[in-house]
This record gives C-alpha cells, structure tokens and sequence, in this order.
C-alpha cells in the first residue's frame, strides 16, 4: 500500500502519482455480489441535467457492500482484499462460519484470515468488529456509523477517514466528524471499530485530463473564460477578473461561503459544535 510515481516521457505522466495496489490480494471480485451500474450522467427522472460535468467515465460493476453489519454474534474470515471502481476506499470480501459471504469496507489494518464479528452486545472492540457506540470505549477511532439504528452505515465510509468517539450523555453518545463537526448519535446505532484504509488515497494526482474522463467528470469551464451572455463573470478586455463582488453561478446564485443546508432542521439539535468551532449548545457530559 503505497504511492507509485512515474518517469515524465509524457508531460502527463510529469506530475501523475498512482496506487501501487499492494494491498489487493485477488483481481476478479465475488460474482455473486456484483449488480449493474447505470450511467446517469447527472440527469434525474426527467432526463433534465441536475448536476453539470458528469457523464462518460469507464464501464464498471457495482459490488454489494455490508454497510448494515447485521449478521450478529457469526464470525466471519476475511478471504481476500480487492478493489472497488465505485468508492476510493477498498472492500474485503468475508466469508462467515455458515458459508454466507459478504463485502465490508476495508479497515487500516486488517488482513487476510482475520476475523470479524458484529453484535449488538459488549463485545471487546477490535479492528472491523461493528458493535453499538454505547459499548464502543471513549477515545476509540470508528467508522461506517450509522445515524439511525438499523439503517445502515452513512458516516466515514470513504478512503482513510475516521470519526473518534468523545463520551457518552445519556443514550446518546459525542462524536467528532471528520469535518471536526462534533454531534449526538443515539448509542443503539452501530460502528465500526478502526480507521478506513488506504489514506494515501489524498495523495493521488491525477495527472491529465483524460484520467478525470475515466472517472465520469467532464470539463468545468470557469466562469471568467467565458462571454458575458454566458457567465455573469464573464467579458472584459484580455484576462480579467470576476467583477462580481461575490462569485455567483451562471444562474446568479452565490457559491463560495454560500450556505446551502436548508434552515432550522430537526436534527439540528443534535449538532453541539459546527465544523467551524463554533458552540452551538452546551451539554453536560457524565
């Protein structure tokens, strides 16, 4: 697990850096857990374009994560780690004493013939053991967490993040996000213990353009390249700047410090510290 660097015989290959796959112990994934991957290219149910510069990318298989952990109290062996084109992190593929097998994402640490568990008793936490915060030790690092019991993991689920349990009020327990943002999630929702692997992955340049292509992404045009009837930044003589004393989009929205999260929500109760440091209530932690 480690960057490669390559010889610049091209001027893309000047700068690129890629993944050395070290950790990758299989090449082909499990069949039986693959499922289609549709292209929307950013487009909704209507076919009208939602989200800009998405489209094209390389042809790839969706492979079927455990993000619930909800075989209970079964051991299971991991058998392989492997690749996944659909997330930068990797998965490992487990296989369980009653023969199921199933992906999980892949955890700093974790190799070949080791063991899970997941449970919703104590249990001792160890790296890819999934168990509710309740039980998860003060000060410990998780990821996958889920913000409804039952629901599935929704928090650090991507390459090399992780959240970090800070204590534990009532039936609810602290923790801090990886945005620093620290807030209560009920203890009945499940974690799992240790950091997601591959956190070189920040390091990657990609190098060209065309490798941007691969992924799905297509050209962002800056505002300020563009003509006035296309861009409110755009026009002037030779290079200018934007003009507008605040950046907007080609629609006149603003965009850079704009908040866009809809206002008072219910959940925002549960938020103690914002990702800006910012106290928005107090709480008294037993």
């Amino acid at each position: 697990m480690g960057i490669k660097t390559y010889k610049p015989i091209t001027p893309g290959r000047r700068h690129m850096t890629g993944y050395d796959f070290s950790e990758i112990t299989k090449d082909e994934p499990e069949k039986s857990l693959l499922d289609k991957w549709k292209q929307k290219a950013g487009r909704n149910n209507l076919g009208r374009i939602t989200i800009r510069h998405r489209g094209g990318g390389h042809k790839k298989r969706y492979r079927i994560i455990d993000f619930k952990r909800d075989k209970f109290d079964v051991p299971g062996k991991v058998i392989s780690i492997e690749y996944d084109p659909c997330r930068t992190a990797r998965i490992c593929l487990v296989e369980y004493k009653d023969g199921e097998k199933r992906y999980i994402i892949w955890p700093k640490g974790l190799k070949v013939g080791d063991i899970v568990l997941s449970s919703k008793n104590k249990i001792e936490p160890q790296i890819g053991w999934a168990m509710p915060l309740k039980y998860i030790p003060d000060g410990t690092i998780v990821h996958n967490i889920e913000l409804v019991p039952g629901g599935g993991g929704k928090l650090c689920r991507a390459a090399g993040t992780w959240a970090q349990v800070l204590a534990k009020i009532g039936k609810y327990v602290l923790i801090r996000l990886p945005s620093k943002e620290e807030r209560l999630i009920h203890g009945d929702c499940l974690a799992t213990v240790g950091q997601v692997g591959l956190e070189e992955h920040e390091l990657i340049s990609l190098g060209k353009a065309g490798r941007t292509r691969w992924l799905g992404r297509r050209p962002h045009v800056r505002g300020v390249a563009m003509n006035p009837v296309d861009h409110p930044h755009g026009g002037g003589e030779g290079r200018s700047p934007q003009g507008n004393p605040h950046p907007v989009s080609p629609w006149g929205l603003l965009t850079k410090g704009y908040k866009t999260r809809r206002g008072k929500r219910p959940s925002d109760r549960f938020i103690i510290k914002d990702r800006r440091g910012k106290v928005l209530q107090k709480i008294e932690i037993q």
